[in-house]
C-alpha cells in the first residue's frame, strides 16, 4: 500500500520489489505512482513554457538575448512537451493501472514497466534540451531529433507489445471500450511516429511533404491524443459518477466512427491549396462526420452523470472529466466547421486555430489525463489527498484561465480573419491583437499557477497525505476511498 510509495520517494529503491505477479495485485502501484509524479512535472514545465513563448508575443525582446530562449526554440519544446510529456506521461501511466484491473491479470512483460519509464522520461529530458539548443526535425508535432526520436519509439513499441500481450491473456472476456480505444492508440501511434519522425523529414519534398505532414499532426491528435484521452475518461467516468456507464454500445458507436473517419481529415487545413481539390473536399466531408463521435462521447457522459451529480460535487475526478467534456464539445465543434471551404477563408492562418488546438489538446484530454491522476494517485498511496483547497484552487484557475484562454483566442481569430478579409495591412492586423496576446498571456499564467498547484497537492498527497486505515484481513489488491477522489 502506501508503505512501497514512502519507501521509493523517501529513501529511494531498497533490495530488489517484488512484481506483481509476486504479491498477488494486478498492478505496480510504484512504476505507477512514479509515472503520476513524472507526468506532474511534466504537466507544469510544458505549460510554463507555453506561458513564456505567448509573453513574447507582447515583449518580443524578452530573454531574446539568449538563443535557446528564442521563441522559434521554446515553441516546440511547449508542443511537444504537453503532447508527450504532460499527456503521454500521465496516460501511460494510467494504462499500467487500467490494462491489468480491465483484463484480470497483471500487465504483460510486467519488468518492462521501470525500464520504460526511465527511457520515457530521459528520452523526453534529451529531447527538450536538444530543441531548445536548436537541433529540430522541422515537422510540426514531430520535432525531436533522430537521436531521441529512435528510444521513444521503441518505447511506443514495447508498449504496444505489453497492452496487446495483456489484451490476449485477459480472464475477463468482455472488452470494455477503454480498452478498445487504448489497444488502438498504441497501435496506431507505433506506427504514427514512425512515419513522422523516420520517413517524413527524410522524403516527399514539397506539396507531397506538406499533405502527408498533415496526415501525421492530425493522427498525433485524431489517433493518439483522442483515443488514449478517451479511453482514460471512459474508465473513470463510472467509477466518479458510481453509476454504470449510460451506453456500451454508443461508445463502441463513437469508437467505430473515429476509426472510420478521422484518418480522412489530415488535409482539412491545406483548403485553397495546390493539393489535389478532391482531397480537400474529402477531408472537410470526414471532419464534419467526426461530429457523430463527438456527440456519441458528450451523450454518454452526461447520460451518466444524470441522477448523480452530487458526485460532481464531492468529486474532484468526476469535476474534471465533465468540464472536459464540455470543452470537448465546443472544440470539436468547432474543428469540424473550421474545415468548411468559407469558414477557413475567414480563419485559417489566425489565432482562431490556435484557440481550437487549446480547446481540444489541452481544454479536453489533458484535463481528462488530470482526472485519472486524482483518481489512482490517493488510492496507490494509501492517503487522503493532502489538501481539497488547493485541488478546489487547480480546478478553477485552470476553469476560469482557460475558459478566458480559449474565448480570448476564439475572438481574436475572428477579428483577425475579418480585418484581412477586408484589405488590412497584414502588420497592422497584428498591431491589433496585440491586448488580446496579453489577455491570452495572463490566462495562460493562471493556469500555470493552478497547474502547480493542483500537482504539488498529488505529490504531497504521496508524500505527507493522512493514511487511510486498511480494514484487516484486507487482500493485497485493496483499494482505499479517499474522502476527495
Amino acid at each position: 500500500m502506501s508503505t512501497t510509495a514512502n519507501a521509493m520517494l523517501d529513501h529511494g529503491p531498497a533490495a530488489p520489489r517484488a512484481y506483481a505477479t509476486a504479491t498477488g495485485e494486478l498492478f505496480d502501484r510504484e512504476l505507477i505512482l512514479r509515472y503520476m509524479a513524472a507526468a506532474s512535472f511534466w504537466l507544469v514545465f510544458a505549460p510554463t513554457v507555453g506561458a513564456i513563448v505567448a509573453l513574447k508575443f507582447n515583449f518580443y525582446d524578452f530573454l531574446g538575448h539568449i538563443s535557446w530562449l528564442t521563441w522559434g526554440r521554446l515553441r516546440p519544446v511547449h508542443v511537444m512537451g504537453v503532447v508527450f510529456g504532460g499527456f503521454s506521461t500521465a496516460v501511460i501511466g494510467l494504462t499500467y493501472y487500467i490494462v491489468p484491473r480491465l483484463c484480470g491479470v497483471p500487465m504483460y512483460k510486467e519488468r518492462w514497466g521501470h525500464h520504460i519509464f526511465w527511457m520515457w522520461n530521459i528520452g523526453l529530458a534529451v529531447g527538450f534540451i536538444s530543441l531548445a539548443l536548436g537541433y529540430n526535425s522541422g515537422i510540426e508535432a514531430g520535432e525531436f531529433p533522430l537521436w531521441v526520436s529512435i528510444p521513444v519509439e521503441i518505447v511506443l513499441c514495447m508498449l504496444t507489445i505489453q497492452v496487446l500481450g495483456t489484451v490476449k491473456n485477459r480472464t475477463e472476456q468482455r472488452l470494455y471500450v477503454t480498452l478498445w480505444y487504448l489497444t488502438a492508440a498504441y497501435i496506431w501511434t507505433a506506427l504514427n511516429y514512425a512515419f513522422g519522425h523516420f520517413i517524413l523529414p527524410y522524403s516527399m519534398p514539397g506539396v507531397n511533404n506538406a499533405a502527408m505532414h498533415g496526415l501525421y499532426i492530425h493522427y498525433v491528435v485524431g489517433l493518439w491524443i483522442t483515443p488514449a484521452g478517451l479511453g482514460v475518461a471512459y474508465y473513470f467516468l463510472p467509477l466518479a459518477a458510481k453509476r454504470p456507464l449510460y451506453s456500451h454500445k454508443l461508445s463502441l458507436v463513437g469508437f467505430w466512427a473515429l476509426a472510420f473517419f478521422y484518418p480522412f481529415v489530415g488535409t482539412h487545413h491545406y483548403i485553397y491549396s495546390p493539393i489535389p481539390y478532391w482531397t480537400q473536399t474529402i477531408a472537410i466531408v470526414a471532419s464534419m462526420m467526426l461530429i457523430i463521435p463527438v456527440w456519441t462521447v458528450v451523450a454518454n457522459f452526461y447520460g451518466t452523470f444524470v441522477g448523480a451529480w452530487k458526485q460532481f460535487q464531492d468529486s474532484f475526478p468526476a469535476k474534471f472529466i465533465i468540464i472536459g467534456a464540455l470543452y470537448y464539445f465546443v472544440g470539436c465543434f468547432q474543428g469540424s466547421t473550421e474545415a468548411l471551404r468559407e469558414m477557413q477563408r475567414l480563419t485559417h492562418f489566425t489565432d482562431f486555430v490556435i484557440g481550437h488546438s487549446h480547446l481540444t489538446v489541452f481544454g479536453t484530454f489533458v484535463i481528462w489525463a488530470t482526472a485519472g491522476m486524482y483518481w489512482v494517485t490517493p488510492r496507490l498511496a494509501g492517503r487522503e489527498l493532502y489538501s481539497k483547497n488547493f485541488a478546489q484552487w487547480h480546478y478553477w484557475l485552470t476553469v476560469v484561465g482557460f475558459s478566458i484562454m480559449a474565448f480570448d483566442l476564439t475572438i481574436q481569430g475572428l477579428m483577425q480573419g475579418t480585418m484581412l478579409q477586408a484589405g488590412a495591412d497584414f502588420v497592422d492586423s497584428m498591431s491589433a491583437m496585440k491586448p488580446y496576446w496579453f489577455v491570452r498571456s495572463l490566462a495562460g499564467i493562471t493556469m500555470d499557477i493552478g497547474a502547480a498547484l493542483g500537482f504539488w497537492n498529488l505529490y504531497k498527497t504521496i508524500k505527507h497525505g493522512t493514511l487511510i486505515p486498511v480494514p484487516p484481513g484486507a487482500p493485497a489488491n485493496y483499494l482505499p476511498e479517499p474522502k476527495w477522489s
